[in-house]
């Protein structure tokens, strides 16, 4: 079976492709990778490769580490597309490198869109690796924690490929200006700042815009071509906002979201929760996620916390986006500026742990129901207090289950309204302490 080639070029070559690096002095940007010293550059050049999963956004440069392996190693270097590849192209291929190991020869396996495997897929290649019959390489833009088996990911080391810099992205164009057209371009540099920024930390868009924009402008009678700037305008017209609603990108946004308003800083809420809008997400997640944050990170130091994110989340409802990007700003705003207590969430987390440890604890008869004549020859409902008969309309009836007495989850804090609610607990808890017998 015919395998697809890392070297293989279609008739039009794209400029990507055409002024992508050959070695590591030409490679920009993961200098904290492949930087003098750094450890993948000494794998590489040592030729002392073992299996591992480049993680990185798109066009950070993850293929082409992978191209200039290829021209270094001595192994045997074969490509694979998870996009395409069956289990049953995958066994051919590692039975043949354990013909190839047997004659003291390594195969490398590079494999593109490495997330892109099924389980299946992904256990086809353990055992290979496991024995050493093949070295595995993968590359993928989304979490290996998620997309990758546990037990093959354990068996490669990651490297996580950063976003490249705006100068990275100058420093490509430069030198695709230089070495990849056939003929002049003139452009000024206020142009390639604008393509580097517009590309959001990726190559390829960046050298695809490049090209698109050289393509399309005029070719002077000296043979120059002149990059307009009011075409480059129509080209940046609409840029895209990296976001994946369903991967990694849209747990690192709402988290950034939650956090910010959990610090009171309102500017950053605005900017993350504004930044999810822009990427799709929908509103009615944003505003669960909101009156979440209202009762685990507010809760009764500002009840009306819940009152306005339940009511925006309705708003969210009733009219949609793009209006009710105001409504969540504003709650967003809220929340952040609101007096912040995790009393009620830390309750919540302390009776869980109680009630995973002691489970089906009985309910003290004189606070069950007992709507039976056998319930209350049973003694259900016996020496129950009602607490409203009572002066201060408190008793000192036990309503907590035996094992449990003296346990206390809920620990109100001073903050904001909380401060009120304190001080009527710690009233509470005075009156037990002058009036229970025990």
């Amino acid at each position: 079976m015919k395998q697809e080639s890392l070297f293989t070029q279609p008739l039009h070559t794209p400029l990507a492709d055409r002024v992508r690096p050959r070695n590591l002095r030409e490679f920009v940007g993961q200098e904290h990778l492949v930087g003098p010293g750094k450890i993948l550059r000494d794998l590489i050049d040592r030729d002392q490769l073992s299996s591992m999963i480049f993680w990185g956004p798109p066009g950070v440069g993850k293929t082409t580490l992978a191209k200039i392996i290829a021209q270094k190693t001595k192994a045997e270097f074969v490509t694979y597309s998870a996009v395409t590849s069956s289990i049953k192209d995958i066994k051919a291929l590692m039975k043949q490198a354990e013909a190839n190991r047997d004659y003291g020869q390594r195969t490398v396996v590079f494999v593109d869109e490495f997330h892109r495997f099924n389980k299946a897929q992904q256990d086809a290649f353990l055992p290979y690796v496991e024995n050493g019959a093949i070295i595995l390489i993968g590359a993928t833009t989304e979490n290996p924690s998620f997309e990758i088996n546990a037990a093959l990911l354990s068996r490669c080391r990651v490297f996580v490929l950063k976003e490249l810099q705006v100068k990275d992205i100058q420093k490509l164009l430069h030198q695709a200006l230089e070495r990849g057209f056939t003929y002049p371009v003139v452009i000024t540099d206020e142009m390639v700042d604008q393509i580097a920024t517009f590309a959001n930390g990726d190559a390829r868009v960046a050298l695809n815009t490049l090209e698109m924009v050289v393509e399309n402008s005029d070719r002077q009678a000296d043979g120059k071509v002149v990059v307009a700037s009011d075409l480059l305008d129509q080209l940046l017209a609409g840029k895209a906002i990296r976001y994946d609603k369903n991967g990694e990108e849209h747990y690192n946004l709402i988290s950034a979201l939650h956090k910010a308003m959990r610090n009171s800083d309102a500017d950053a809420a605005v900017y993350w929760l504004n930044r999810m809008l822009a990427g799709g997400e929908d509103p009615l997640y944003i505003a669960r996620r909101l009156v979440r944050f209202a009762s685990e990170d507010i809760g009764l130091a500002d009840p009306n916390a819940l009152n306005l994110a339940i009511n925006v989340y309705q708003a969210c409802q009733f009219i949609g986006m793009p209006e009710c990007n105001v409504h969540l700003t504003e709650a967003a705003i809220y929340l952040s500026l609101a007096p912040k207590s995790n009393a009620v969430y830390r309750a919540v987390m302390d009776v869980q742990a109680d009630i995973k440890k002691t489970q089906n604890l009985p309910v003290p008869l004189q606070i069950r129901n007992a709507p039976t004549k056998l319930m209350k020859d049973l003694h259900y409902g016996k020496g129950y207090q009602y607490a409203h008969d009572t002066k201060d309309k408190i008793t000192s009836m036990q309503t907590m289950p035996d094992q449990l007495v003296g346990h206390h989850y809920y620990k109100p804090t001073t903050q904001g309204m909380e401060a009120q609610v304190k001080q009527r607990f710690e009233a509470i808890k005075r009156w037990h302490q002058q009036h229970d017998p025990h």
